[in-house]
């Protein structure tokens, strides 16, 4: 997994702690510290040891059309951190599902006065570990047919016999399947699906402003925040291709401003933007400040950043753990115009479908996968996923980089052999690994 690089400086804090109250406590006796020996030449001088854990990468190499390569060799392989070439330490290839471990990662040291016994060589087994998040808060009511049979088809095409799977809704769906084989716990959870997307007209009747409405970033925080904890237990998780298909609407904190503040055109076929001007005309007749944003562009841009900022935090964690994110609109190709049976302006509805794809791309483009928005070939797409999550090449290295405080590091994976595109991950940022608490003062 592209795990976090922590840095063991526990050691080092201790001793500089140790030092200092040493000092301290021979200031306080009175006496004068006697004079240290002079160091003799061969006396040993402390060190203190920097332990970086494997990084590993998932790498997808294709012909010119389209076909994976499945007999390159370590010497064909390249790693670059920051633009500096990696040694490649450990290397698997998964064809058809079916893992060989090509080149195994050296031993790890045991830590002093532990004595660990030989790890055992693992047999070619399946390696395919494929996580589903239904974000039903993200959903459309009258999508839940097509979830459902988007699902069905998830079922058939791309669970096989041997996989291992998840299943996690985010709403009022109650979805919470642990790891299993069971595909007929898939069944059961397909018929607890239901959608529970606000509408438009909830939105806009919640709050009046261009500024998030809080049960709009409630709904989102909700969905990350579950997200970003099957990410963490799948950091748990080393070696293996991990999948995470994510089906969702998409998201959009800032959605129908115009329609919010009462500022769309007359003639806008919105009836909520109707009482909203007339709430601001009935606020102003009172002599009370306009409901509606002084200045309404500053409050969509920082809708926008808190967004980009949520799917950022997703999207390290993803990479952190080593997990590429694919992507389901089941809205399938959007039309022009709503088909939630509500009086939606056409171009407000434009504007709060691309936001919410846009998203959604982020999501998958960030972390290796691939985003299925606006197009009803679920068939192709799904096969698309399938190809992915069972040929693969896993390489490891160990960072030559030993700064902590260089968080975001960059990767690029070449191949040398000619003629092949390469898909892969292009970054993963350190976790922060907070430092031990200081000793209390001594009165």
């Amino acid at each position: 997994m592209i795990g976090p690089m922590e840095l063991k400086i526990g050691a080092l804090w201790s001793t500089a702690w140790l030092v200092v109250l040493t000092a301290g406590l021979c200031a306080q006796a009175g006496t004068p510290a006697q004079p240290a020996p002079a160091p003799q030449g061969n006396q040993p001088q402390p060190t203190f040891r920097v332990q970086i854990d494997l990084v590993t990468t998932d790498v997808i190499p294709r012909d010119e059309k389209e076909n994976f390569i499945a007999d390159l060799s370590k010497s064909e392989f390249e790693i670059f951190e920051d633009g500096v070439k990696q040694e490649i330490t450990s290397m698997t290839v998964s064809h058809g599902g079916r893992v060989s471990n090509i080149l195994a990662p050296p031993p790890v040291l045991a830590s002093e006065g532990l004595v660990l016994p030989p790890r055992r060589p693992v047999n070619d087994v399946s390696g395919r570990i494929l996580v589903f998040f239904v974000d039903d808060l993200h959903l459309q009511v009258g999508s839940t047919g097509r979830v459902r049979e988007l699902f069905k088809k998830i079922s058939k095409q791309l669970i096989h016999e041997g996989d291992l799977f998840s299943i996690v809704s985010s709403g009022p769906s109650s979805i919470a399947v642990q790891m299993t084989y069971d595909k007929r716990r898939l069944d059961e959870a397909i018929n607890r699906m239901t959608g529970s997307e606000l509408k438009p007209e909830d939105i806009v009747n919640s709050s009046s402003g261009s500024g998030t409405p809080s049960e709009v970033r409630y709904r989102a925080g909700v969905a990350f925040k579950t997200v970003y904890e099957l990410l963490k237990n799948l950091n748990k998780v080393n070696d293996r291709r991990k999948a995470l298909v994510y089906v969702s609407d998409g998201y959009d904190l800032n959605p129908f401003a115009d329609a919010r503040r009462g500022s769309m055109d007359a003639n806008s076929p919105f009836l909520q933007n109707e009482l909203q001007r007339n709430q601001n005309q009935e606020a102003n007749a009172a002599g009370e400040e306009q409901r509606s944003d002084p200045n309404p562009s500053v409050a969509g841009e920082f809708s926008d950043a808190e967004l980009m900022s949520m799917l950022a935090e997703l999207t390290r964690e993803a990479n952190r753990s080593n997990v590429t994110m694919y992507t389901i609109d089941p809205r399938g190709l959007v039309s022009p115009l709503s088909d939630i049976d509500q009086q939606v302006d056409p171009q407000q509805w434009q504007e709060f479908v691309r936001k919410s794809q846009d998203s959604l791309r982020v999501l998958a483009e960030e972390t290796g996968g691939i985003a299925v928005v606006n197009q009803n070939d679920f068939d192709r797409a799904l096969k698309r996923i399938d190809a992915d999550s069972s040929d693969y090449y896993v390489l490891g290295y160990y960072s030559s980089n030993p700064d902590p405080t260089q968080r975001r590091r960059k990767i690029e994976v070449r191949v040398t052999r000619p003629n092949i595109s390469v898909q892969s991950r292009k970054e993963y940022v350190l976790r922060t690994v907070p430092l031990p608490p200081a000793p209390a003062k001594q009165q």
